[in-house]
């Protein structure tokens, strides 16, 4: 069983608080992490209120211990872009196998409005979980990186 704390502004995630979370997600997202300052900014964004910005974290816990992060952040936009952007999910790896990940998203889901998008590399095992809670995919990703 998963008890959820939802967190949609800053006043609601004191700084001990914001820092285990980015902790949480650089040691569980293993091979697939970003570095703690990108995880840090993920979290400012959805902790932002400006027009267009924001979204929320989910934080799960089992039996009083943090057992998963996500992070949705608002896009701004719908139609062609879809609303929400589900950029980070982790589950504890000791609690992995167990349907935690796939409550997490479906609470994230619920919480959300519009339509969410996510990225996800083609080798991810996480690719699975997505597509079982209704994930399709619509385009493969390409980026431009300037130097």
């Amino acid at each position: 069983m998963l008890d959820f704390e939802i967190i949609k502004n800053e006043n609601e995630f004191n700084k001990t608080k914001r820092e285990e979370c980015i902790d949480f997600l650089h040691t569980h997202l293993d091979r697939f992490r970003d570095n703690k300052e990108d995880i840090g900014k993920c979290v400012d964004y959805a902790m932002q209120k400006d027009c267009g910005k924001g979204g929320f974290i989910l934080l799960a816990y089992h039996k009083n211990e943090l057992a998963g992060v996500l992070i949705m952040n608002n896009t701004g936009m719908s139609g062609f872009i879809p609303e929400n952007i589900l950029v980070y999910i982790a589950v504890d790896s000791k609690h992995r196998g167990k349907g935690f990940g796939g409550k997490i998203i479906e609470k994230a889901i619920s919480l959300s409005e519009g339509n969410i998008k996510l990225h996800v590399e083609y080798d991810n095992p996480a690719k699975r979980l997505y597509e079982r809670v209704g994930f399709t995919t619509k385009y493969a990703e390409m980026r431009f990186e300037k130097k």
